[in-house]
């Protein structure tokens, strides 16, 4: 699966202190192999799986930590650029220029503790990829967490399930979470911005144990969430000179996979002990949580049934749905993007 909505963004692919110097890994993107690894001065790198002679995959290659040497034939290329540094079977006189054969570099950087890839835009050849994104964060010292989960899905329906405001008392049972008869009537501001939407500064839910206790702290409390596309769901608390942070992204692995891929920084209750445990043990439990009812819910689509968008609750997934053909209609068209969310609208629903 190559979809061209996935093409033209940063997505995180590994933990930084998962890819260690000398080793290389085989990863897939939207269905796309690749190879990615560190070099002996610490700086990841990535390139396409295959090599350039005979498409043997790189990630068999043997590495010394500044070239990939090929398991089949043994042409060389350089870490960091591609650039083919020697091929044994040609000749000493050879008048080949081995230099201008590449294999194909992806795009990778250290970012809030992933090594991230780009995937090109076929559309924009040698168009030079934004800055990657960056969690928000709002002091020096502040505990940071990772946690993923695959999920056997497709793309669209892990990304309208990270908009749904409806699912949670329902499929995030627990006792210190909503449940069903906890619901009440909620009523949101969306507003467009340049490549989602967002509900702008507001009281967090009251319903909700994880926001109760911030309480404790006798601060207002403001909380921001955002969508951009592809597939990022951005979240920020703040409290006084407390917040938190949190950053969901769905990763294309192919056409019936998906990872849900969540980090998270905060400074509230820094010196609490074992807080970040505690946070990952919750954080964990809904992962599963969500990974259990998508792949059920990818059972009952798989035979093609009749569907329906109801209501306020399932808008925002109409907007992605919307905002998904125009993005990819002002990248064939070369126009500017015709965003279906035009002004702030005002969403009412249960939850």
């Amino acid at each position: 699966m190559t979809s061209a909505m996935t093409l033209g963004f940063w997505y995180p692919i590994v933990l930084t202190r998962h890819l260690r110097r000398g080793t290389l890994t085989r990863q897939h993107v939207a269905g796309v192999p690749i190879v990615m690894g560190r070099d002996r001065r610490g700086a990841p790198f990535a390139f396409l799986d295959h090599c350039p002679h005979r498409g043997m995959p790189l990630s068999f290659a043997r590495f010394d930590g500044g070239t990939l040497e090929c398991a089949y034939h043994g042409w060389r290329f350089d870490a960091q650029t591609g650039t083919c540094q020697a091929i044994p079977s040609l000749p000493s006189d050879t008048t080949v220029s081995i230099s201008k054969i590449t294999a194909t570099r992806v795009p990778a950087v250290d970012r809030d503790g992933h090594v991230w890839v780009y995937l090109a835009d076929p559309l924009a050849p040698g168009a030079a990829p934004p800055p990657p994104p960056t969690l928000p964060v709002f002091s020096a010292r502040h505990h940071l967490t990772h946690l993923a989960v695959d999920v056997g899905c497709g793309f669209d329906e892990a990304v309208i399930s990270l908009l749904d405001p409806a699912h949670g008392p329902f499929v995030h049972r627990a006792w210190w979470w909503r449940k069903p008869r906890m619901m009440y009537d909620k009523s949101k501001v969306f507003e467009p911005i340049p490549d989602g939407f967002r509900i702008p500064p507001h009281e967090p839910s009251g319903n909700s144990a994880p926001y109760k206790v911030l309480r404790l702290y006798r601060y207002p409390k403001q909380t921001t969430i955002e969508f951009h596309l592809p597939s990022t769901r951005l979240e920020v608390t703040r409290c006084g000179p407390y917040w938190f942070s949190s950053r969901t992204v769905v990763i294309p692995i192919d056409a019936n996979r998906c990872r849900l891929d969540f980090c998270a920084a905060w400074n509230m209750f820094r010196m609490v002990p074992l807080v970040s445990k505690v946070f990952r043990l919750f954080g964990g439990m809904f992962l599963r949580q969500d990974k259990r009812s998508l792949e059920r819910l990818a059972l009952g689509l798989a035979h093609g049934p009749s569907t329906m968008l109801l209501g306020d609750a399932d808008t925002p997934a109409r907007w992605y749905l919307q905002l998904r053909t125009a993005y990819l209609n002002a990248r064939r068209s070369g126009e500017a993007l015709k965003h279906p969310l035009e002004q702030p609208t005002r969403l009412r629903w249960r939850s």
